[in-house]
């Protein structure tokens, strides 16, 4: 296909943007109008599914028939097969008529049958049928009536965890899958999102009659680099919302991020201390909990090398190091057989001294000398705290 024909072709149906993706979804959907072979179309919501459908019509043999879109998601589960399949007078309590489904009045065009992947489990077999054989019955009759339709479905649904999940029928899928179109998602075409957003401010202005709007390259950029949850639908909410809002439309970085959700733009995530974090928020009891809980490590251990020491001495056990473990080195009262206390040792136990000092005086500091008042920010208590000022000569 030329990129004459597919321009063509996108201004024919709305469509915006040069991706090769995109481009690639455009020439399938014409490739395949050729034939009557189920298409199935995935992407996720927003990104613009609904064009292909009327694409593969308007190129197929039967563009001079009926063409409908049917939502199956936004159809009561108690009247879809009615309103798929038609029903005979008095099928339920509310048949007063008989009514004429879509696959009866589409005969010999296209059913877009949109969010397919909602459809109830016995609905799925109905349609199975259908595709199959081209017969369907009426809810409430015996006939067996026969249609020529060409299915065109869409889903955003990940497919294969519905089958999974036993949602979806795994015969279905496959019978609608012959054919696969993807439309990207919004954030894998970032080179379209300034034509479109472009597309629809000129759009807004002109029907609510207000300035052109323009995007800096900062504000371009940041349009590329956000994320886009909601895809194409976003952007054009967003575009709209600006148009109207907005007094000043030379557009910057700055007020756009007003009009993105939190968390929205990936690049611009930055990891903040706590304090910045919590508006200044005090942090010292939380502090003080982690703090007694190293001091209380520290003294679990020094306990058991107590104990262990003191258990040698009264056995006369002598001290055992396994090689593939790590040593611990237990100092005796008799200095002549005690061993020399390892370097990292004596510096981590200093490392930790000097924590719980520096703690202390910023307790103090913030408390203005109450010592009450501090021993509560460190959760101990003031006699604890008396004990520690004194052994430290604070």
């Amino acid at each position: 296909m030329t990129q004459q024909e597919l321009l063509s072709i996108k201004q024919r149906f709305g469509i915006i943007g040069t991706s090769p993706l995109l481009n690639r979804g455009i020439e399938i959907a014409v490739q395949v109008a050729r034939t009557d072979l189920s298409v199935l179309i995935t992407g996720e919501s927003g990104v613009g599914k609904e064009h292909f459908p009327k694409i593969i019509h308007a190129f197929s043999r039967r563009k001079h028939g009926a063409y409908f879109a049917v939502n199956c998601g936004a159809i009561p589960e108690g009247t879809i097969d009615s309103e798929l399949f038609g029903h005979e007078k008095g099928a339920f309590t509310d048949a007063k008529n008989e009514h004429k489904g879509y696959f009866e009045i589409a005969d010999g065009g296209t059913l877009f049958l949109d969010e397919v992947g909602e459809l109830p489990l016995q609905t799925q077999v109905r349609l199975l049928r259908v595709l199959e054989t081209g017969e369907y019955l009426r809810m409430g009759s015996s006939q067996v009536r026969k249609t020529n339709v060409r299915v065109v479905a869409a889903t955003n649904l990940n497919m294969r965890q519905a089958i999974d999940d036993g949602r979806f029928r795994e015969d279905l899928y496959y019978r609608l899958n012959t054919v696969e179109i993807r439309v990207p998602a919004l954030r894998e075409r970032k080179e379209d999102i300034p034509l479109l957003f472009r597309k629809f401010a000129v759009d807004f202005c002109n029907k609510y009659q207000m300035p052109p709007l323009s995007l800096n390259d900062e504000a371009t950029r940041l349009l590329q680099e956000s994320y886009w949850r909601g895809n194409i639908r976003q952007l054009k909410n967003m575009a709209e919302q600006i148009a109207v809002i907005e007094m000043d439309h030379q557009i910057n970085a700055e007020t756009l991020r007003k009009y993105l959700p939190k968390g929205e733009n990936q690049q611009s995530i930055v990891l903040r201390a706590p304090q910045q974090e919590s508006g200044g928020k005090d942090y010292s009891h939380e502090i003080g909990i982690l703090y007694n809980m190293v001091m209380q490590n520290k003294k679990d251990l020094e306990e058991l090398k107590e104990l262990l020491s003191s258990g040698r001495r009264e056995t006369g056990i002598p001290e055992y190091s396994d090689p593939g473990t790590p040593t611990i080195t237990i100092q005796h009262q008799d200095t002549s057989s005690r061993k020399p206390i390892e370097a990292e040792d004596v510096e981590s136990s200093l490392r930790i001294e000097d924590a719980e000092i520096d703690r202390i005086k910023r307790a103090l500091e913030v408390a203005g000398g109450n010592r009450k008042v501090a021993a509560d920010k460190l959760d101990i208590s003031e006699r604890t705290l008396y004990r520690k000022i004194k052994e430290y000569g604070l």
